[in-house]
């Protein structure tokens, strides 16, 4: 055998080699992260741990008494990229029940580290995520649709070396968690999206110089579309630092310049500032004119600035009218718009901007202004919400929760706190117009479902007395719930001519008008929008044919009369706007179907455009979605 060809193969069954904890280590590379965001807004001193990670499967489901200590041993580490979902691809159902892996990251802090303190942010990890530093535990988090942060220890962070991250990550969920793992009569699981597992979305590492700002509240509050703006000031400050320090906050809104307040903070000491700013005449925010206001901050101490914080906002109202239509500047809406979640093949939930960008781009070509998911979104995705003047249904993953998951105390006040944390880190958004406290719970609330509603509904209008809270309902003509007394808007799921439901109540689509016209007499005082309607589509056949494009577009046109012909209406959205995977064995009433792909999307889990995209599109863009004046 020739010697080139000898070697070649040599170099071949190296590369084949399982990784070892010496190469696994140097993949990962002990390499500074990345001085750079996906996102604008928030601190600086943010650094993206990006590179190569290490990634193990854990079949046999190791607790945590085995930790870091037994992983950072193991030979099988993959290198992977992060954000990174390890089941993408895997429709079986040991993949949608969940499992436990393993992600490894050895990182070389940045330069200057020994004088700072050092926190690290992930925004989504699914499910229960324990993290270990260099051999020790330092937090855990539960929760697959927030973002968290953990401080690093200093005694534990080594400047000038490599640090080892270490997070187990259990993606198996319970029916208390959010969104709930339930089954059905026949055992068989149910759920409305993929159960992705892994660092879903990207992580950071935070520099902080003695004083950390950890969170920024720029609130405008419009009382009229001609009215003086009153801009709202809060800012949670810490010392991270060992002594003492006198601190500054400087902010701007626009050209305008102020002092937001002065504290001084004892070690581990926090406070809030507060201050306020009349706008004369300020420039509104809408879809037609998305003028934002660059209100970013300053912290120093003397003279020496140890944060900055970015943020832009808009100004704009939303409210509910006296005859019950939402309004945006004092304009009446009639919205059309898309849900959507965040798959793609291969991927997962794990996805880039560019594909976010590809999403938005389709919902403006369709005409759409409206982006809704069963979760919060993205923040890059929020962001060009913002800067393109499109609008946000915000809600949280309190999805299909049965009556008896809310009879449960712990569990009521664990779904609350979600809706707290939604609007705490989005709400400076000027995009987002409402929101959601769940979606399809039980159509029969009783004083549990009613409780939840109250408290959740409650702590949102604190945190942001200036946005309407809604829900979507899943049911369309029942009785009228005054459990929804609290809420300003009322979203409902309407398949008529699609599913049977209860009975074979919604079977027939003529029943579609006399439904809404009950249901709106049971609220003729509360906003109302259509959050769900479509049907699967998969094949070419003829109109009388389920599952077909010409079946679809069909019902869809009926949908979308019946919604202009009902004038109380606030706007329709369609559901969803791209294929995604849902569980396995769903065939949503498909004939042609393919589980676990949910085929009512408008472009195909693989990008393409179905027939029924170009009718829709035509639809959305002769609606008059922002109305003049009443």
């Amino acid at each position: 055998m020739p010697r080139l060809v000898r070697l070649c193969l040599a170099l071949i069954a190296i590369a084949a080699l399982p990784v070892t904890t010496a190469q696994a280590a140097e993949s990962a590379g002990g390499a500074v992260p990345s001085a750079k965001t996906l996102y604008t807004d928030g601190p600086s001193g943010r650094y993206l741990v990006d590179g190569s990670w290490l990634r193990r499967l854990d079949p046999n489901n190791v607790g945590l008494g085995q930790g870091w200590q037994k992983q950072s041993s193991q030979t099988d580490w993959t290198s992977t990229k992060v954000p990174n979902a390890w089941n993408a691809g895997d429709d079986s159902l040991t993949s949608y029940l969940g499992s436990v892996g393993w992600y490894r990251k050895d990182f070389q802090l940045p330069p200057g580290a020994a004088d700072r303190s050092w926190v690290i942010r992930f925004e989504q990890v699914n499910y229960s995520a324990t993290v270990w530093l260099n051999g020790v535990q330092i937090g855990s988090h539960a929760g697959a649709h927030e973002p968290f942060e953990l401080r690093l220890p200093k005694a534990l962070v080594k400047a000038g070396a490599a640090n080892s991250l270490v997070l187990r990550i259990d993606s198996r969920r319970t029916i208390d968690d959010l969104p709930p793992a339930r089954n059905n009569e026949f055992g068989e699981p149910q759920g409305g999206w993929w159960n992705y597992a892994g660092i879903l979305r990207e992580v950071y590492l935070r520099a902080v110089d003695q004083i950390d700002v950890t969170s920024v509240n720029v609130r405008p509050d419009l009382r009229c579309p001609s009215c003086a703006a009153v801009v709202n000031w809060q800012v949670k400050l810490s010392n991270l630092g060992a002594k003492t320090q006198s601190v500054t906050v400087a902010g701007r809104f626009g050209p305008k310049r102020l002092t937001i307040g002065k504290a001084t903070l004892r070690p581990g000491a926090s406070t809030t500032l507060t201050t306020r700013l009349t706008v004369a005449k300020p420039k509104l925010w809408s879809p037609a004119r998305p003028y934002l206001y660059d209100a970013s901050l300053v912290a120093a101490i003397g003279a020496r600035t140890v944060q900055r914080y970015t943020r832009h906002v808009g100004v704009r109202s939303v409210a509910v009218d006296s005859a019950g239509r939402l309004t945006l500047n004092g304009q009446r809406l009639d919205l059309r718009g898309v849900g959507m979640h965040e798959d793609a093949p291969g991927r997962g939930f794990a996805i880039d901007n560019a594909i976010r960008d590809k999403q938005i781009g389709w919902a403006r070509e369709l005409g759409g202004l409206v982006l809704r998911a069963h979760y919060p979104l993205h923040p890059y995705t929020l962001q060009r919400a913002d800067e393109l003047g499109m609008l946000v249904w915000s809600e949280v993953p309190v999805y299909q929760i049965p009556n008896q998951q809310l009879a449960i105390a712990a569990n009521r006040a664990r779904y609350v706190a979600a809706v707290g944390s939604m609007v705490e880190v989005n709400r400076d958004h000027p995009s987002i117009f409402v929101w959601s406290v769940g979606n399809e719970m039980a159509s029969s609330a009783d004083d549990s479902q009613a409780s939840y509603i109250a408290a959740a509904t409650a702590l949102a209008k604190r945190l942001d007395p200036n946005r309407p809270v809604g829900i979507a309902a899943g049911g369309v003509g029942n009785a009228c719930q005054s459990a929804y007394d609290p809420l300003d808007v009322i979203g409902l799921n309407a398949y008529f001519g699609w599913y049977v439901g209860e009975s074979g109540s919604i079977a027939d689509r003529d029943l579609l008008s006399g439904a809404l016209d009950e249901t709106r007499a049971c609220y003729p005082k509360k906003a109302m929008m259509i959050t769900e309607y479509g049907a699967e589509a998969s094949a070419a056949g003829q109109p009388e044919d389920r599952g077909t494009w010409t079946f679809a577009n069909e019902l869809l046109q009926f949908h979308l009369a019946v919604y202009g012909s009902k004038p109380w209406l606030s706007g329709s959205l369609y559901w969803a706007l791209q294929e995604f995977w849902v569980r396995p064995g769903w065939d949503g009433g498909n004939p042609f179907p393919a589980p676990p792909l949910h085929q009512k999307g408008l472009v195909t889990f693989d990008g393409a455009k179905k027939p029924i995209f170009a009718p829709i599109q035509k639809a959305f863009k002769a609606a008059r979605q922002v109305a003049s004046k009443p």
